[in-house]
């Protein structure tokens, strides 16, 4: 099982339902972009004119914002290119283009890739305050699902002023993204042993994770050394010029608050009203990043336990110490005797903890982990199977209908160095463990790939100020499993401009998560630009 990614699984659980069909068929067929004479695609092939189009469609043209004096001229073009809005084919108000970026900005010349936007109109255009682009995390989240879900993304007076923007970062969904395994082999890298017990274990382990690695290589070795966090920022402002606003107002959820912070880095005079909810630390390691994030899933854990134990239904027992051992009983068996599932894939150890975690992202989750585990304890392991499965974005088909589970490794090794070889994960082993008993070693071990990954890291940890920026919002909530609320104090305290607003209670991240203090403060911000007070505190 691979634990160590912050994707918003409240966020992929409404995509699901709500806006997959919609989505992933049309966006990729937006039009391309123009230049701003409306006359060449930025690949230099012939585009259309705008001589002769209708008002609508002329209406349906992002006009592009000035160009920075500092942006330098064999970028210019992808600065001044036009988006082409159209309507996304499959139902809904969603409007669709395509946006072009250079596949390396070293090389601004060479090969150009497309990304995916999708756009949902603000309600009240007489009083439209421009656009809020949207990132929901992961990295390998969907932006582009991520706005069309807006109206659970977002509040309803957000709704009424902002054009609301996905994109799919480079390497993501339907822009560019990286392949690397069938459905067939993702199967298998997900249910095989997450925390090895025996040198066969381990061997086996590594010639999984090198096979990952390989399969990345051959069918994405172009696009690998080209999907860091600084490309993807670099591309948004990119799409911030092509939507025609002179600053960039975000919304970013779990790891796309390392990349809205990332941005304020790059172009802290361009960075406007930014929201960075459930906020990365970049002062930290990727060993750090595991262990804290090991710790809060522990403690998320026993939030739950806690919560358990007072009803009468909870499947583990009466108290908290008993409710544990039957938890590590239960994993255990599986880590030697996979549990039936009604369907020829079984439950692992690997599978059963995964099941677990996804829904103590969401606090409103923790009835189905109650029935889910109580089936499983009654031999039945097909609920604790559905809850993995949806954490990984796999259908009842067999299809893995996000490439996300690459995505993020593809990121990950490349912004940040990690544990080179499977000594080095023994050796570190000891520390994860007493992090989290349950969750560590699977983080750790979930690290092996990038031991084995094609291309070297460019990333480094280190703090980010954003000198000169307008106040950043920062937010985060006491009992977040995936992002640790000290992530949140540190990056408001390392931003120059940060200002720090809480959400005590549990979950992954806080906004539109059914605090009205939070959803309040974060709104006037965005509407009014007025951030409230740093350290300001919210209830439950």
């Amino acid at each position: 099982m691979r634990v160590r990614r912050t994707f918003n699984a409240r966020v992929s659980a409404v995509l699901v339902a709500l806006v997959a069909v919609v989505v992933l068929s049309s966006c990729g067929l937006a039009p391309r972009a123009v230049d701003a004479a409306g006359r060449l695609s930025v690949d230099g092939t012939p585009g259309p004119t705008t001589s002769g189009r209708s008002s609508d469609q002329q209406q349906l043209q992002s006009r592009p914002a000035p160009i920075p004096s500092d942006v330098s001229p064999d970028l210019q073009r992808f600065y001044n290119q036009r988006l082409q809005w159209e309507k996304c084919q499959v139902g809904g108000s969603f409007e669709c283009a395509t946006l072009q970026v250079p596949l390396d900005y070293a090389n601004p010349g060479g090969k150009v890739i497309e990304l995916a936007v999708l756009r949902v109109r603000a309600k009240d255009q007489s009083r439209r305050l421009g656009s809020l682009v949207l990132n929901p995390g992961g990295p390998g989240g969907s932006g582009v699902e991520y706005a069309a879900a807006a109206p659970w993304v977002v509040s309803r007076a957000v709704l009424d002023r902002y054009d609301v923007v996905g994109f799919d970062p480079r390497g993501v969904g339907q822009s560019s993204p990286v392949k690397c395994v069938t459905n067939a082999q993702m199967d298998h890298y997900l249910s095989i042993d997450g925390s090895p017990d025996t040198a066969r274990e381990r061997q086996d382990l590594l010639q999984t994770a090198r096979q990952f690695a390989q399969g990345c290589e051959s069918r994405s070795g172009e696009l690998l050394p080209h999907v860091s966090t600084i490309d993807a920022a670099k591309d948004m402002d990119v799409l911030r010029s092509a939507l025609g606003d002179k600053e960039l107002t975000y919304l970013g959820k779990s790891y796309g608050t390392f990349l809205g912070a990332t941005y304020a880095e790059l172009f802290p005079k361009r960075a406007g009203r930014l929201v960075l909810d459930g906020a990365l630390d970049p002062t930290l390691s990727a060993r750090e990043l595991g262990l804290e994030q090991a710790k809060g899933f522990e403690v998320a854990l026993r939030a739950f336990i806690e919560d358990c134990v007072r009803r009468s239904d909870c499947p583990l027992g009466g108290s908290v110490s008993q409710a544990y051992k039957s938890l590590d009983g239960f994993l255990a068996k599986t880590d030697t005797t996979p549990l039936a599932t009604g369907q020829p894939r079984k439950l692992t150890q690997a599978l059963a903890v995964t099941g677990i975690i996804m829904p103590l992202y969401v606090k409103e989750y923790w009835p189905r982990l109650r029935t889910a585990l109580r089936m499983a304890l009654n031999g039945d392991g097909s609920r604790l199977l559905s809850l993995a499965d949806e954490y990984a974005e796999r259908g009842p088909d067999g299809k893995y209908r996000s490439n996300s589970g690459e995505a993020i490794l593809a990121v990950n090794c490349l912004d940040r160095p990690d544990i080179t070889s499977v000594k080095q994960a023994m050796a570190e082993e000891p520390a994860f463990r007493a992090a989290s008993p349950r969750f560590g070693p699977f983080i750790l071990w979930g690290s092996l790939t990038c031991a084995e990954w094609p291309v070297k890291p460019t990333g480094r940890p280190g703090a980010i100020h954003a000198t000169g920026a307008k106040p950043i919002l920062v937010v985060g909530t006491t009992r977040d499993p995936a992002t640790p609320y000290e992530w949140a104090v540190r990056l408001a305290k390392q931003l120059d401009s940060g200002v720090l607003l809480t959400r005590e209670g549990d979950g992954h991240t806080a906004y539109m998560s059914g605090n009205h203090c939070i959803d309040q403060a974060v709104d006037r911000f965005l509407i009014e630009g007025k951030p409230p007070k740093n350290g300001t505190k919210c209830p439950g």
